[in-house]
């Protein structure tokens, strides 16, 4: 006759305090991994904004910079219809320039910062030979713009160098050969939860060298 099998009597499941002990665990495991989500997540976008604000100041920039290379370009060809009377209107925060392009049209471009919207504008005005101005809506090239400061270099002994670093007030009866440009902007505060981001700033120098033509 074979042996009966002996039941344990002895089995027992995990008792409410192990099971909750063990949730416990798993909670604060859970916990953990969302808080360095969480973390991640805004450290992203930190990152993105300021990506994004740098290449806008880098792409204003290089719209001012093209422009203000061209401050003053007269042709003197024969056959040019167009003079160029006031080729840099300088300003502490906007500028305004002219040049002539195509022998029949005067170009003249203004850029400032609107402290209301605190946004960095353009505006083109056409001015054709004869005396015909066309002027541009204003465009926005960049927000959040905190500044936007122009200082002068001025040649005020011919030799076409700078010889001094101004503000507007300061040019006197030099000749502007150069300008500094410092524009500085913040990226937008979307989310209130984000770490404060401090703005960036972009300082560029351009030699005005239509300027020293027969200086």
């Amino acid at each position: 006759m074979g042996k009966t099998k002996e039941l344990r009597t002895d089995q027992r499941g995990l008792s409410l305090i192990e099971l909750l002990v063990v949730l416990v665990i798993c909670a604060v495991v859970v916990a953990g991994t969302y808080r360095v989500f969480v973390a991640q997540s805004k450290a992203y976008m930190v990152q993105d904004q300021v990506v994004d604000v740098q290449q806008g100041i880098r792409s204003s920039m290089e719209f001012l910079l093209r422009d203000l290379r061209m401050t003053g370009f007269n042709d003197d060809n024969a056959s040019s219809q167009i003079e160029v009377p006031t080729p840099l209107t300088p300003g502490d925060n906007s500028i305004t320039i002219s040049y002539e392009r195509d022998f029949t049209t005067l170009h003249t471009i203004t850029y400032g910062r609107n402290a209301g919207t605190s946004e960095l504008i353009r505006q083109f005005t056409t001015t054709n030979e004869f005396g015909i101005s066309v002027v541009g809506p204003v465009e926005t090239l960049l927000e959040n713009v905190d500044a936007l400061n122009f200082t002068y270099g001025v040649d005020t002994n011919g030799d076409e160098f700078v010889d001094n670093w101004v503000l507007t007030a300061g040019i006197g009866t030099g000749t502007v050969v150069a300008v500094r440009v410092v524009l500085t902007a913040r990226p937008p505060q979307l989310n209130p939860d984000l770490q404060a981001i401090s703005p960036r700033t972009l300082v560029s120098t351009v030699a005005l060298r239509n300027m020293c033509k027969g200086n």
